[in-house]
């Protein structure tokens, strides 16, 4: 399939939309999609380098495009709220649960991302703090490099669920708004997500907090995050699942077992 290379607005307007939500008609909807299919295109190309190669850009789009679809149907413009970022949040939720329809993990991944896990939560409460890497790798009986050989292994493990994602890219109201037809109940789980994940981020080293901050706020690429930080792609991208596997740690201890990623 080839991705096509077209403009993407930054705003849908009022005029085009129906008061209560939703767009006008057919022929708006087509073209409210033609002028996002680059947003689409961006969140798959920015996903992929997360995930193996047999999970291609190809599925991440279609997945995007229905939730792009998706947005359209339910987005509703008296929030005060601009679709693109709306639709922004649909998309990823959709490329999400794509993912992990399609199961791909194998099981001696999940094992080892598990395994992990258990190893760094072990020494959090034998320590009082999060390990060292260092401290990790002599617990594994590994170097330093072997270590960071086994992140890059399990760095496809690293997905948090679309609601987590969401917190930290913005956390801010338009977030709120975005999922207020999600009811009082899931908004209220939602707060209580964003407390959670505000204290353990808290935890997180400088290095991982700014790795977050700039792959998930500030939209940089792990290429780019490595330029400023004067690190490597590849060293970028172990912080990152280090940092992930950290919150899914702290977070599982207050959230039930299927809000959190398979592991």
């Amino acid at each position: 399939m080839m991705l096509p290379g077209v403009y993407c607005r930054n705003t849908v307007y009022s005029k085009q939309l129906h008061i209560g939500g939703g767009f006008a008609d057919s022929s708006t909807k087509e073209e409210t999609i033609l002028n996002h299919l680059d947003l689409v295109k961006y969140l798959a190309l920015r996903m992929a380098p997360r995930l193996p190669g047999d999970i291609s850009v190809d599925d991440l789009f279609s997945a995007g495009i229905i939730g792009l679809m998706d947005a359209i149907d339910k987005f509703d413009p008296s929030q005060q709220i601009q679709f693109k970022t709306y639709a922004k949040i649909r998309i990823k939720g959709a490329m999400l649960d794509e993912i992990r329809s399609l199961d791909w993990i194998p099981r001696s991944l999940r094992q080892k991302s598990t395994m992990l896990g258990r190893v760094c939560e072990t020494l959090e409460e034998k320590l009082g703090r999060q390990p060292e890497e260092e401290e990790i790798a002599a617990e594994l009986k590994m170097s330093l490099e072997e270590y960071y050989g086994l992140l890059d292994e399990i760095k496809g493990v690293s997905v948090l669920p679309v609601e987590i994602l969401d917190t930290i890219e913005d956390g801010q109201r338009q977030n709120q708004l975005a999922i207020q037809s999600d009811g009082p109940f899931q908004n209220a789980y939602r707060n209580q997500v964003r407390q959670k994940l505000a204290e353990a981020i808290g935890t997180l080293s400088k290095n991982e907090q700014l790795v977050l901050s700039l792959y998930y706020y500030e939209e940089l690429t792990m290429k780019e995050i490595g330029m400023v930080l004067g690190f490597t792609e590849s060293r970028i991208s172990q912080i990152h699942t280090q940092a992930v596997l950290r919150l899914r740690n702290r977070l599982a201890r207050s959230f039930k077992k299927e809000d959190l990623p398979d592991s």
